[in-house]
Formats: structure tokens, C-alpha cells, sequence
């Protein structure tokens, strides 16, 4: 089947990219020219915009692209990397939130370095540094890439380098406000653009959702067993408190929007908005994969498709319509490939400039500083673009990234777990869960593969999370206990959760207990609803 953009798809892509770029620029330019502001903007968002910029960043092509073609080949079971939000929001409020607001942490080196060390901080930077630049970057990329081309027969680098170039435009100049802005606005394109689709393609469908859920019930569930080799439940709950709430809690890309909340309840009360808004990421990302699954192997409708992930160029050219609508779902999925590598670039600069530069060089000055932080946006979107041609080695998109990622953060989530939660947690103990950890999480791997355990990530993540913690907790208790200025600050207590306020005294409908309380009722009847 041949796919056409008419004059009015082209007309709404270019309108609306133009409108970011645009929004992006003018965002930046109200902002005064200290490092601080190009950088952070500390103190000053409203909740709504955390919550939109939380989702917008999250959401990229990885998602979009990678678990429909993830929903295509195994089911409903793929909608958890969407939904299973709970467990980690509630350990992001309770446990992360308060901390990071009540000592106004900028960015995670710097807590790091507070709490343990100079050591600690520049590990971490290093390790993220690395790892936006080639794992969470170039999937994103790759993703866009290979739905616009496989739609359109535009040439792959050519799509590739104008998505990169048109990013740069505004995050480069703009800074963190502009990306803020264009995240909020990105994420209304988004849902806009996926809700679109999903119930267009739908109604290809005779008989609808419920048809498909007879036609083959095993593949309409959220529950999969222990041995499950994509989406195991029991994984999913060990995957709260390592990979999922590293990626939420520890990760800058995702908390810096966090941090630069103007209250502790600004800065919750975005992740609530977020929580609702995950109720609809599903239709937007991975349950149209569904939906081709049915058409394709059920209606026999279509031919088979050559892979998984092309589940979603396969919607677009054959369930959306020629009048308008590819434009805007189009444009909904450049927006969430923009809004991710824009946050990616902004929070590299932001830790090379004020972790790595900033440090060697104390006595630079703002402009300077400014400078550099835009340099290496460039450089980082330069290397992300170059590493994108290598992503399929790995099986695709989805195994790419949740593979890398978990090798990723078991150090880094074991350690920062630790260091709020354990007073004892010194700086030898944190050195040698992040370095110490990196090799454990290695091992555990090259064990699984060379005596065929078969385990899926999740539990070799689990396992090598427990006993880097329990090497923290050793190396720490063999070593001088950290000074109390160290440790007090950041050690958790239940008497935080108190001051979420501020004392500031509130409606009902302002809330966030009423607002968290219907958040977490909605999340348990639809996975009571879908068990």
C-alpha cells in the first residue's frame, strides 16, 4: 500500500515543528544570561508543566516505535513499561522528593558529592554522560528515523541530521526553559497525535477492542508468570526498585524537571499529573501494535510485517486517513522524539558544563560557562547520530534500550537507595558499589549467558543489586563512619512527608492526598480490570 503526505499533512508537520522551534526560542529569550538560568531555572515551574515536560520526556520514539512493535509480538503484557507507574511514583514522592527539594539539589552529582564525595559525583557524571550519548539518545533517534522513512522513502540520513539540526535550533540557544516550554507543548501534540490514531485504527477492527480480546484472550492480559522471558510480573516488582525508579528518581534527564519546582508541592504534585496522564500513554504508544497484531494474523487484512517495529509506520499507512490526520499524528511523533532529545541534550550540557568544566575550571565565568554548555549539546547530539546505525545489532529498539539501561543503573540506584536510607554509607562504601558495581553487574551477566540461566534482566539486575548493596554495606562498616553534615541532611525520615506543603494550607480539590489517593484507585482497578 502506497503512503502519501497530502499538502495538509505537510502543511501541519511543518506548522507545528515550526511552532516548538519557535516557542523554544521565544522562551529563551526572556531568560536572564546566568548559568543558572540557561542551566536549571531553580525554584520557579508550576506543576503542570512538570507533569507534561515528566511525560513528554519519557515518551519518545523508543516508546512509540519500539513497544508497539514490543505489544505486535507478545501483547498487552508490554503495556506495564507504560502503566506500572505506582509502585515507582510512590517511592519517588515519599522517598526522593522531599530530600532533593528540602537541600535544593541542582543535579544528581552534586547530591552525590554532598552525601559521599567528590568521587562518587564525577562517577556518576561520567557514567551518564556516556550513557545519554549512546544508549539513550541514539534509540530515540533511530526510532523517528526509521518510521518517517519507512513511511515516506526519504533517504534514512537525511531525516536523521534535520531531526537533529531542528532539536539543536532551540535547545542549544534557548537552554532549560525553552525546553521546558516545548515539552509542556509537545505533550499535548503527543496525546493529541497518538489518541488520534489509536481509535482511527480501531475502528478498522469489526466488533472493536472487545472483538480483538475474544479473538485471542492470552494476549490481553498485564499479568505474565515468573518465567515470562518480556514481562514478568515478579521482574516488573524487582524492576520498581532498581531499573524503574533509577530511570524516575536518580536519572537528571527525568528529575531536573523535578528540581526546578517552586514548591515541594508543585514538584509532587507534577508527578500525580504525570500518574494520570500514564493512564493514557498505552493508546499512545504500544496498544495500536495491538491492533495490527488482529488485523494482520486474525483478519489476515495485510501481509506480514518483515519486524516488530514497524508495527506503527504499518498503522499509520493503513488506518489513517489522507485528510489531515498522518499530519497530526506525524507531528505528535516528531514532538516526542524532540521533547526526549532536547531534554537529553540539555541535561548533558548541564552535567559537563556544571560537573565536569565547572570543577577544573572554578573561576569561569557565566558566558563562558554558557558557551561550553552549548558546545557540548552539539557534540552530543553529533556522537548520538553517529552511534544510531549501530542500534541494530541489538534486536531492535525496545531490547536495546531496557537491556543497556538496567546494566546501567544497578550501581547507581544501589548506592543512591543507600545513601538516603542508611546513615552508616560512607564514601569508600559508595565507591565500591558504583565502580565495584559495574563489574558485579557484568558478571552476573556473562554468568547467565555462559551457564544458561535464562533469566531475564530484571532478575539479573535484582541479583546484582542485592549484592552490590550488600558490598556497600560491608566496605561502609569496615571503614570510618561519614561525617554527620554528610549524612543528616540526606537521610531520610517519615516526619518529610509532612512538610509537602509547606504550610501552606489548601481546598480540597488542591489536595494532594485526595489527588494521589484517586491516582493510585484508578491504577488498581485497571490492572484488577486486566489482570
Amino acid at each position: 500500500m502506497e503512503f502519501h503526505l497530502s499538502t495538509l499533512d505537510v502543511a501541519i508537520i511543518g506548522g507545528s515543528i515550526l511552532l516548538v522551534v519557535i516557542v523554544g526560542i521565544l522562551a529563551g529569550r526572556k531568560e536572564k544570561r546566568s548559568a543558572e538560568d540557561y542551566f536549571l531555572t531553580k525554584g520557579r515551574l508550576p506543576w503542570w508543566i512538570i507533569g507534561a515536560a515528566f511525560v513528554a520526556t519519557s515518551v519518545s520514539s523508543e516508546q512509540i516505535v519500539g513497544t508497539a512493535g514490543a505489544a505486535f509480538a507478545h501483547g498487552l503484557s508490554i503495556s506495564n513499561w507504560e502503566m506500572f507507574s505506582l509502585p515507582c511514583y510512590t517511592l519517588l514522592m515519599v522517598f526522593f522528593i522531599p530530600i532533593y527539594l528540602k537541600n535544593r539539589i541542582s543535579t544528581m552529582p552534586e547530591f552525590l558529592t554532598k552525601r559521599f564525595g567528590p568521587g562518587a559525583g564525577r562517577i556518576y557524571s561520567y557514567t551518564m554522560l556516556f550513557a545519554y550519548v549512546f544508549i539513550f539518545m541514539p534509540p530515540v533517534l533511530y526510532g523517528g528515523t526509521l518510521a518517517l522513512t519507512d513511511l515516506t522513502g526519504w533517504n534514512f540520513s537525511v531525516v536523521l541530521w534535520s531531526m537533529i539540526i531542528l532539536i539543536a535550533a532551540y535547545t542549544v540557544k534557548g537552554g532549560y526553559i525553552s525546553v521546558m516550554y516545548t515539552d509542556a507543548l509537545q505533550c499535548a501534540m503527543l496525546l493529541g497525535g497518538g489518541l488520534l490514531l489509536f481509535f482511527i485504527s480501531i475502528h478498522h477492527v469489526p466488533g472493536g477492542w472487545s472483538a480483538m480480546e475474544l479473538a485471542a484472550p492470552d494476549r490481553f492480559h498485564l499479568y505474565r508468570p515468573a518465567d515470562d522471558g518480556i514481562a514478568p510480573m515478579l521482574g516488573l516488582l524487582a524492576g520498581s526498585l532498581g531499573l524503574f525508579i533509577f530511570y524516575q528518581a536518580t536519572n537528571q534527564v527525568m528529575i531536573q524537571r523535578v528540581l526546578a519546582a517552586r514548591t515541594t508541592w508543585d514538584g509532587l504534585m507534577g508527578i500525580v499529573m504525570a500518574g494520570f496522564i500514564g493512564f493514557l500513554r498505552p493508546l499512545v504508544t504500544c496498544l495500536v501494535g495491538l491492533v495490527v497484531w488482529h488485523y494482520i494474523n486474525v483478519m489476515k487484512a495485510a501481509p506480514a510485517l518483515a519486524t516488530p517495529d514497524h508495527a506503527f509506520p504499518f498503522a499509520l499507512k493503513y488506518f489513517a486517513p489522507e485528510w489531515g490526520l498522518r499530519g497530526i499524528v506525524l507531528a505528535g511523533f516528531l514532538a516526542a522524539v524532540m521533547s526526549t532529545i532536547s531534554a537529553l541534550a540539555n541535561s548533558t550540557s548541564t552535567i559537563f558544563s556544571l560537573n565536569v568544566y565547572q570543577p577544573l575550571n572554578p573561576h569561569v565565568n557565566d558566558d563562558k560557562l554558557i558557551r561550553i554548555g552549548r558546545i557540548s549539546s552539539c557534540v552530543a547530539l553529533m556522537l548520538a547520530g553517529l552511534t544510531v546505525p549501530l542500534i541494530i545489532k541489538f534486536g531492535g529498539i525496545f531490547l536495546y534500550f531496557q537491556q543497556c539501561v538496567t546494566f546501567l543503573s544497578t550501581p547507581i540506584i544501589s548506592v543512591i537507595f543507600l545513601g538516603i536510607l542508611y546513615k552508616r554509607t560512607n564514601n569508600a562504601g559508595a565507591l565500591s558499589g558504583l565502580l565495584g558495581g559495574f563489574v558485579i553487574q557484568g558478571l552476573v551477566v556473562a554468568a547467565n549467558y555462559f551457564w544458561n540461566w535464562n533469566l531475564h534482566w530484571f532478575y539479573q539486575a535484582f541479583i546484582a543489586q542485592v549484592i552490590i548493596m550488600l558490598l556497600v554495606v560491608v566496605v561502609s562498616l569496615l571503614t570510618a563512619p561519614p561525617r554527620a553534615e554528610q549524612w543528616e541532611p540526606f537521610y531520610w525520615r517519615p516526619s518529610l512527608l509532612s512538610h509537602y506543603d509547606e504550610g501552606v494550607s489548601r481546598p480540597w480539590y488542591q489536595q494532594l492526598k485526595f489527588w494521589f489517593g484517586l491516582y493510585a484507585l484508578s491504577w488498581v482497578v485497571i490492572y484488577w480490570r486486566y489482570w
